[in-house]
């Protein structure tokens, strides 16, 4: 088969825009609000205060607050 011509299945040719800490997923993380209007306009990834890269796709009310992203949020409101 010519190498050119070749079809990737979806998830190889997907980024891995996750840090990989499946910890973080339990957890809602802190955006500037207008980077979170942007992605879901544009599905670009957010980058949290924690370093979390993703594109938000679920309601963060429903999960507590990520122990990182208070932290940092905390320090900077100081």
């Amino acid at each position: 088969m010519d190498i050119l011509n070749k079809v990737l299945p979806d998830s190889e040719t997907k980024p891995d825009i996750s840090h990989g800490d499946g910890d973080r997923e339990r957890f809602a993380h802190y955006v500037q609000k207008d980077k979170i209007t942007e992605s879901a306009v544009t599905g670009n990834p957010v980058i949290a205060l924690c370093g979390k890269v993703w594109v938000p796709n679920r309601d963060p009310k429903k999960f507590p607050v990520c122990p990182e992203c208070k932290k940092v949020y905390e320090e900077m409101t100081k």
